[in-house]
């Protein structure tokens, strides 16, 4: 098969498209046909070496973690799926076990034209009619962070919420979200992406300096949470400051013991997996799409352009 190959650890431009052997299913897993897939940060970071001492890759390694296909074999011992079902999900690589939760789902890789998934997890789920093959792949890792903020955060009407970061794949999954729970979005975006973020339901667009002043909440989906004081300085007194990146932020480091800060990863699926993302009718942006032919330059691309929701791979 062809996927995207990963021969040794360092930036986005060593990956290749290559040939791999087509992996077989064990005990409780699906083989599927990808049909399409997206890139996350976690594609470039973790074939760049940060988390090697935790968990060490094997190569020749396949990234992603999304996806969309067709089963086209089945394991031992799996039950609520068949052979030409149309699935969906999250699937990180096998390699990063020790960083994932009880419940883990996992997977050969995903930028590429077969991989091999756990059945039992709700991660996995079967895609339904009216989400698309694009769609599906785009949604499952920006699907699970918007839930888990909306979760977290506990929104209410008529509150002011600044969000940095908003035209990335979980910027333009949350924004509408945030504006349907009727509160006033605060968007960062450049000059050229401002009709996009207002179009889903920002009412106020800024650049990425001079943040506003005194915010019920703030959300960081961008910057790493070790540099966080100046949007922490937003928050009013008694707000919120929600991040979604590494490291796992400490409260000094804001600079505020007046504001709450929380670190949201949902890993175990506590606010919803992919049946709750499917029944919320949540939407991704796709900002490009390639073939798999072009699958290692998407990865480029994600890592060294400014890009606007989700980058799709279509096999």
């Amino acid at each position: 098969m062809r996927a995207v190959v990963v021969s040794d650890y360092g930036p986005p431009e060593q990956y290749t498209v290559g040939e791999l052997p087509v992996p077989e299913p064990g005990p409780g897993q699906l083989q599927v046909r990808v049909a399409a897939a997206s890139v996350n940060p976690g594609d470039i970071v973790i074939p760049g070496g940060r988390f090697r001492d935790l968990a060490a890759l094997s190569f020749p390694h396949v990234p992603g973690n999304d996806f969309a296909g067709t089963v086209t074999a089945i394991g031992p011992g799996v039950t609520g799926y068949a052979e030409g079902d149309e699935i969906f999900g999250y699937a990180a690589p096998r390699a990063i076990r020790p960083m994932l939760g009880p419940r883990p789902s996992m997977s050969t890789g995903t930028l590429a034209e077969y991989t091999v998934v756990e059945a039992g997890t709700p991660f996995v789920a079967h895609r339904p009619a009216g989400l698309t093959v694009e769609q599906a792949a785009a949604l499952p890792t920006v699907g699970l962070a918007a839930r888990a903020l909306m979760a977290t955060a506990g929104v209410r009407p008529g509150e002011r919420v600044l969000v940095v970061g908003a035209t990335g794949g979980v910027g333009t999954t949350l924004v509408p979200l945030l504006a349907a729970a009727g509160v006033t979005v605060v968007a960062t975006a450049t000059a050229e992406d401002a009709d996009l973020v207002r179009g889903l339901g920002a009412t106020e667009v800024i650049g990425y300096t001079g943040y506003p002043e005194e915010v019920d909440a703030a959300f960081n989906l961008t910057l790493p949470s070790d540099r966080l004081t100046g949007v922490a300085a937003a928050v009013r007194s008694g707000g919120r400051l929600l991040t979604i990146t590494f490291p796992v932020p400490e409260q000094d480091w804001i600079g505020r013991d007046d504001v709450e800060l929380r670190f949201v990863l949902d890993m175990e699926g506590v606010h919803g997996g992919m049946r709750e993302i499917a029944e919320d009718g949540l939407r991704a942006t796709i900002g490009r799409r390639y073939t798999l032919d072009e699958g290692a330059r998407a990865c480029v691309d994600f890592e060294r352009r400014h890009t606007t929701g989700k980058l799709v791979v279509v096999m």
